[in-house]
């Protein structure tokens, strides 16, 4: 707690005496231009003091509309004096065009261009990031899991690279983490470990192989991490940016931005990196709200998750509404279903048009068999509709933690459900089903009905933000109540799935995925600005340069934020009593034994850090 107040008062005490400095070269100092600008008068600074304190308003639960009405209350009355004032044409139209916030930036540059001031830089401010303006570009991929788990984070970002690596533009390393021993036992499935970080990374490009049938040419590399049997997750070891060489600092994409710095003690992201990219794959605030004092838990994660995005990400990518509201983010499906699915899809549809039978199974669910990915919904609608659903019966694949309580609660329901272990599905016996039934309101985008709908079944699932992605496609049967799910279910086992489009084809695919990423992350600006000569700019039209003439104080209220996470991530006890797992401020022996690397530092055993 010292910590924090210390660093705190730190902060704000810089802050004061920068918003000081900032107050008299903009009200006292005598304007070097011939033409005078009217002077900022006390609305004006209050107005720009809030509207920049926005991220520090929004950790106390201030919303940004909130602030927007504030901005707009103390500066719309200067505004209108300003207007009636004789300022020139040109000030004028910057005035009376554009959204407030737009206006009063332009109105603190103006005033601060006239007293000749120029910012040349923060109190967080680094040392000045590697410039690839004129060499190849790189993008490092860092993400929470690997292959042989078969989790979304593994696999996602793993097609991610190989689709973002056959672009010459950039070159492409993932990174991934690797696990003693030990954990790999916990993790892995069919007791399959590895001796080496090599091994592993063979294993892995042999299964992208196989199932993309092109040979991607990006580079695989690891970083120390522990499985945590609480959160049933792999966390960092140490600092994770370090894994990446300071030569290829340039652009990172951090999949699962939350999870991967809830820990993180080390280099801050943003200054290490020219554009880094956050891509949250988890719906962690619903599985938290379902665990013991979940409620306040989720209150607290949900303020961390804001409080790390905001501090290490320039850009949020969220796959679905489903995800916490994050900084700096917007909405959009950047995840392609795995090839070898359209594969299918094609062989079932080419059937159909010989007049084959394709489907000759019914319903089924899959999915790893814990209470949070559906299994509660689907045995709460098949129980209270047993009779409506007479003589339905359904196939279940899964395994996982609490596969004995899922298969209990059927039993003692007398649910026609036939339960068996996990698989791929793309296996070859998952073929012939017509219907995927999916419930889970846990989801943030469910990758098994992306799966399901590339193979040409119906898919029932329910009306939820999780699902808005597949809305368009016509053989998604979404209902919104009990009653509908029985509606849609007996509706899907009626008839029989349209074909899919090559339009449907393509937006299920990663090509699409990676157009879409390229858009929405900002990369496609970035990697050609250099083409034309000219940094792209969404401010074309206006005149006054704003980022060089004025301090972007939101920009050091972040890195106060960034600041302050690290001085708490130092301390081992503040790690403890949030449940970090022990000792993972630094990598272990193991892990450099492993890894080929040197010892960590020996630290400050007072302060931690």
């Amino acid at each position: 707690m010292l910590l924090w107040i210390d660093s705190l008062s730190a902060f704000f005490s810089k802050f004061d005496m920068f918003t000081f400095y900032f107050m008299q070269k903009s009200m006292c100092k005598e304007p070097q231009e011939s033409k005078e600008v009217p002077p900022l008068d006390v609305p004006e600074l209050l107005a720009y003091f809030v509207k920049q304190c926005g991220p520090f308003l929004d950790q106390l639960g201030v919303s940004r509309d909130t602030c927007d009405k504030m901005v707009e209350s103390l500066y719309s009355k200067r505004k209108n004096q300003l207007l009636l004032q004789s300022v020139s044409e040109e000030e004028s139209s910057l005035l009376g065009n554009g959204n407030i916030n737009d206006e009063l930036d332009l109105r603190i540059a103006s005033v601060l261009q006239s007293t000749g001031h120029r910012y040349e830089g923060g109190l967080w401010t680094d040392r000045p990031k590697q410039d690839f303006s004129n060499n190849e570009r790189h993008v490092a991929i860092v993400t929470t899991a690997s292959l042989p788990w078969m989790t979304g984070t593994a696999v996602n970002p793993l097609f991610r690279a190989a689709y973002l690596s056959q672009s010459k533009k950039q070159k492409v390393t993932l990174l991934v983490p690797w696990l003693c021993k030990s954990d790999q036992e916990l993790v892995y499935p069919s007791n399959l470990t590895f001796a080496s970080p090599e091994e592993q990374e063979g294993y892995i490009r042999n299964w992208l192989e196989e199932r993309t049938g092109f040979k991607a040419e990006f580079k695989i590399s690891f970083y120390p991490g522990k499985f945590s049997k609480e959160r049933r997750s792999i966390l960092p070891a140490g600092d994770t940016s370090q894994f990446i060489p300071s030569r290829d600092a340039d652009i990172a994409i951090l999949e699962e931005p939350e999870h991967l710095n809830w820990y993180h003690h080390g280099k801050r992201w943003t200054d290490k990196f020219n554009h880094v990219v956050g891509i949250v794959h988890t719906n962690y605030l619903e599985y938290i709200k379902r665990e013991k004092n979940g409620a306040l838990q989720a209150f607290f994660v949900k303020h961390i998750n804001n409080w790390v995005t905001r501090a290490y990400c320039n850009k949020v990518l969220r796959l679905s509404a489903a995800t916490q509201d994050l900084p700096n983010s917007v909405i959009c499906n950047v995840h392609g279903v795995n090839p070898k699915f359209l594969k299918i899809g094609e062989m079932i549809a080419a059937e159909k048009e010989l007049g084959q039978k394709a489907f000759t199974k019914g319903a089924y669910f899959l999915g790893k068999m814990v209470w949070a990915k559906g299994y509660k919904e689907l045995i709460d609608l098949l129980g209270k509709h047993k009779t409506d659903l007479d003589g339905f019966n359904m196939d279940v694949f899964g395994s996982g933690e609490d596969a004995h309580e899922v298969q209990s609660s059927a039993r003692r329901l007398d649910l026609n459900l036939n339960f068996q272990k996990g698989r791929d599905h793309a296996d070859d016996s998952l073929h012939r089903y017509k219907v995927f039934i999916n419930p889970s309101i846990s989801d943030v985008l469910c990758t098994a009905t992306a799966e399901a709908l590339a193979m040409g079944k119906f898919v029932v699932c329910a009306d939820h933000p999780s699902n808005e992605f597949f809305n368009s496609f016509p053989n998604c049967l979404i209902y919104k109540t009990p009653e509908d799910f029985v509606a849609k279910v007996k509706e899907a086992l009626e008839n029989e799935p349209y074909p899919l489009t090559p339009e449907q084809r393509y937006k299920l695919s990663w090509e699409a995925a990676t157009q879409r990423f390229m858009e929405y992350s900002d990369l496609d600006q970035i990697l050609n600005k250099e083409k034309d000569g000219v940094k792209p700019s969404r401010d074309k039209g206006k005149l006054i340069g704003k980022s060089a003439s004025m301090p972007n104080l939101s920009e050091l209220a972040n890195g106060g934020l960034a600041f302050a996470h690290y001085c708490l991530t130092g301390n081992e006890l503040l790690r403890l009593c949030t449940g970090a797992i022990p000792g993972t401020r630094d990598y272990d022996k193991q892990h450099c034994k492993d890894l080929h690397l040197l010892p960590p530092l020996v630290e400050n055993p007072i302060y931690g850090w």
